[in-house]
This record gives C-alpha cells, structure tokens and sequence, in this order.
C-alpha cells in the first residue's frame, strides 16, 4: 500500500515538473514570438499601409485570436482524410511557403549580405543561397513523404 503512495506522488511530481517545463517553454516561445513581430514593426507597417490606426486593438486581438487558433490546432490531432494525390500539392505547396516567407524574412533582416561578409564567401552568395534553397526543398520532402506519408499507410 506504501509502494502504491509513493508511486502516486512520483506520477503526480512528475507531471508537475512537465507542467512546468511545457509552460515555461511556452512563455519563451510567445516572448521569442512577439519579440520577432516588434523587431520587424508587421503590425505597425500593416497599420500605416491600410491607414488603419484607430484600429490597433483589433490587431492585437486578431494576432493573440492567431497564436491561440494555431496552439489549440497543434494540441488536437484531427485528420483530413485526403488521398495522397491531394496531400502531395499541399505539401509542395506549403513548403513553398515556408521557404519563401524565410527567404522573405532573411532579406529583409540582410541576413545573407553579412553571413556572407562575415565567413568570407562575399564571390559565393549565389551558391550560399541555392544551398539555403535545396535544404529546404529536401527538408519538406523528408517531412511530408516520410514522416507525414509513413504514418498514413
């Protein structure tokens, strides 16, 4: 009966030290996530842009509304159901997405421009890119065609 006690405060320890560590990881993940956001001023551009001002409330809560849809998407497992005929133009095109939205971010922050200046490669910035490019083309492949396709079949 002891054993049985303990065992229960183990368990119960257990998942409060992983309570814990998964809402600490949280909060710097959200601070990590508006701290992009307040680097690169979206928000504020978008606001100037649209001429939108008086509504700067609605912004906030459509990133916070965001934040909150995509957690609780990424908690709750659901799937579509589509043939892999479909899945294969989602993932192509998702992984378009990512990369060119990457692509996006680093030549806004000129990320390119000084990793090339700074590791010497400034004749080579093509290839640096293309290799950025290919890595990212292999790395949606590996996830949707093994990782995302393998648990489907």
């Amino acid at each position: 009966m002891k054993g049985k006690k303990i065992r229960k405060m183990m368990n119960l320890l257990h998942d409060l030290l992983l309570a814990c560590a998964g809402f600490a990881g949280g909060l710097a993940v959200g601070a990590g996530y508006v701290g992009f956001i307040t680097v690169l001023g979206i928000i504020p551009r978008l606001m100037q842009i649209t001429a939108t001002w008086e509504k700067i409330r609605s912004y906030e809560w459509a990133v916070i509304a965001g934040v909150l849809a995509g957690t609780l998407v990424s908690f709750i497992p659901f799937t579509l159901g589509l043939p892999p005929f479909v899945l294969i133009p989602v993932g192509l095109l998702s992984g378009i997405f990512i990369g060119l939205l990457a692509a996006a971010l680093t030549e806004v922050l000129n990320v390119f421009p000084i990793l090339a200046k700074r590791i010497g490669i400034h004749a080579h910035i093509i290839a640096l890119m293309m290799a950025i490019a290919l890595g990212k083309v292999a790395g949606s492949l590996f996830h949707w065609l093994y990782l995302v396709y393998q648990q489907r079949v």
